[in-house]
């Protein structure tokens, strides 16, 4: 009997397993929505959105505590803004990239924002958030103000296009003042005009004095997404950097001169690169990808760094 059953509970193993259904697991994001005076005026025009991330105490499933600190908490004391403000809560003590731009691709499609003037901003937990968001997802964003966070330096040049203000406070010894001192010393070769404010008496909250600071929101409302724009350069530049190129030894790429460009080849995919200086080269206007020649051949500049060396 037993040597019986064995087979007859495989068999029922087996049955069970063929059968499958489709299903699906939605996740809520909770969120405060704040929109400007005016939306419903003008069911045409675009506005600027700002996303904010609280810090690690606002954390829960209590919308409330996300108007302790920040722009939900200076619209609950009645100040204007100008544009679309969207505050998430996390649940669960984190935030998560993937899940944000999912919130970001769907707010595009329920409110009107301008996809050129979508900011965000941060604090403590936020902070990291912003800073961790930037580095994967740099082409969303217009501008960030990244407060009392860190990141991870070895990503600064992923944020190259991002316009960046950072504040911390001096005495801060919750997050120490050197992590966001190490982000914006790794950013500034890639971003000579990145921002960082040093509160010297502040501890942890760098916060209020920053949200409050009408020069902050003035900066923000002005930046727009990074869009590349074409420039000249001398035939005699382009013509220096005809040739063929090798990555790892077996990737090839052929880049010949045009008219006020160059002309990739890799196997039978082209691509028209546009000078956005002598030396960087782009295809995509808005997207923060782009090749600069250097000493050996070029550095690709995508998700990773990738040299190609000039072999003939």
């Amino acid at each position: 009997m037993k040597h019986l059953f064995v087979p007859l509970l495989l068999l029922i193993g087996l049955s069970a397993a063929a059968q499958q259904s489709p299903a699906k697991f939605s996740l809520d994001v909770r969120y405060l929505l704040s929109l400007p005076d005016g939306y419903n005026a003008d069911s045409t025009r675009k506005w600027p959105l700002l996303i904010f991330l609280h810090g690690s105490g606002e954390s829960g499933i209590d919308l409330d505590k996300v108007k302790v600190h920040g722009p939900p908490k200076l619209v609950e004391a009645g100040k204007k803004f100008p544009m679309i403000i969207v505050s998430p809560q996390s649940d669960f003590g984190g935030w998560d990239a993937g899940i944000l731009q999912r919130l970001i691709l769907d707010l595009k499609t329920r409110y009107r924002v301008d996809a050129d003037r979508v900011y965000m901003t941060g604090l403590s937990m936020g902070g990291f958030g912003t800073w961790e968001y930037a580095s994967r997802f740099a082409g969303d964003l217009a501008a960030i103000v990244p407060i009392c966070g860190g990141g991870r330096p070895e990503d600064a040049w992923k944020m190259r296009y991002v316009p960046t203000w950072c504040f911390h406070g001096g005495k801060d010894n919750v997050v120490l003042p050197s992590q966001s001192a190490d982000m914006i010393n790794a950013l500034k070769p890639y971003q000579p005009g990145v921002k960082f404010t040093v509160y010297p008496d502040a501890g942890h909250d760098s916060w209020t004095e920053a949200y409050n600071s009408d020069s902050l929101w003035t900066w923000l409302l002005a930046q727009r997404r990074h869009e590349f724009k074409p420039v000249p350069v001398a035939p005699a530049t382009l013509a220096k950097y005809a040739g063929v190129y090798v990555r790892n030894g077996r990737d090839t790429v052929v880049i010949t001169p045009a008219e006020n460009a160059l002309q990739l080849q890799a196997g039978r995919g082209k691509e028209t690169l546009k000078p956005a200086s002598e030396t960087v080269f782009y295809w995509m206007d808005k997207a923060p990808v782009d090749i600069i020649f250097n000493k050996e051949g070029f550095l690709f500049r995508g998700w990773q760094q990738e040299q190609y060396k000039k072999v003939k």
